[in-house]
C-alpha cells in the first residue's frame, strides 16, 4: 500500500494539531472558571478592623494577639 501524499499528511497533521488546540483551550478556559468559582472572599474593611492583629513573641517567635 502507497504511502500518504505529503500533501495528505500535512493536511491530517493539520488538522490533528488544531482540533487539540480546541481541546486544551476548553480544557483551560473549564480549569480556570472552577478556580475563580473556588477563589476566596476578600475581607472588607469593617471586618478586617475587628481582627485582632498579631505580634511576633520574640523569645518563642510565635505569633500572638496584639495585647
Amino acid at each position: 500500500m502507497p504511502a500518504f501524499p505529503p500533501v495528505v499528511a500535512w493536511t491530517l497533521a493539520a488538522v490533528g494539531a488544531i482540533v487539540m488546540v480546541r481541546l486544551l483551550t476548553r480544557e483551560w478556559q473549564r480549569v480556570n472558571a472552577e478556580l475563580d468559582r473556588a477563589r476566596p472572599v476578600r475581607v472588607t474593611d469593617p471586618e478586617r478592623a475587628r481582627m485582632p492583629r498579631l505580634q511576633r513573641d520574640p523569645a518563642t517567635g510565635v505569633y500572638q494577639p496584639h495585647r
